[in-house]
């Protein structure tokens, strides 16, 4: 029989793919750590959207895929290629950042143009759309910090930044079709 735990990571270390270990605190744990973090925030995304009636069924396969595709940059953030190559199938294409442009312009169709910065909100979808454009900035700095001691492929940089635009415009799709008006920000009057 086969056990969740391990016991190898009670001292605040762990092994990253190939056997190495780091602490726990280590800025590439950071990194794939918060790409999971991520991860698990679509999938909330997801069960939220499937409880909309008239829910858009490409958004939903469009985040699978998405997740499916942070699975694989988790793997190769887990992967110190000074000592090992990333494992295969785990990679990211530039047809894939084309794909989530593509995305975002057929989710800005229809909507109405700028008219000043959106408050995080709306329906439960949309906000938690937000949730997710945040945390993937916050994975996108991480992943930029590893960058600077540790080669990491630019294009996971390029698609990390495209996907947080993508779940803004996804934010704002969702309030549109719901008929829900965006909050905008205020500036405060003295």
């Amino acid at each position: 029989m086969s056990h969740l735990y391990t016991r190898t990571g009670d001292e605040g270390m762990t092994s990253l793919v190939g056997g190495q270990r780091v602490s726990k605190t280590h800025p590439r744990l950071e990194a794939y750590g918060t790409t999971d973090e991520l991860n698990a925030h679509i999938g909330l995304l997801i069960a939220e959207l499937k409880s909309i009636p008239n829910a858009d069924a490409a958004d939903i396969e469009r985040l699978t895929d998405i997740q499916n595709l942070l699975f694989s940059i988790g793997s190769i953030l887990a992967t110190d290629t000074t000592q090992r190559e990333v494992r295969a199938g785990r990679y990211v294409e530039a047809a894939d950042i084309e794909d989530l442009e593509h995305a975002i312009d057929a989710a800005e169709e229809g909507l109405p143009g700028w008219r000043g910065f959106i408050l995080p909100g709306g329906t439960r979808a949309a906000a938690q759309a937000h949730v997710c454009r945040t945390v993937c900035r916050r994975a996108e700095r991480l992943i930029h910090a590893l960058a600077s001691d540790a080669e990491i492929d630019s294009l996971v940089l390029s698609y990390m930044n495209r996907l947080s635009d993508y779940f803004f415009a996804l934010a704002k799709k969702i309030n549109h079709s719901a008929g829900q008006e965006e909050i905008f920000w205020k500036k405060r009057e003295k």
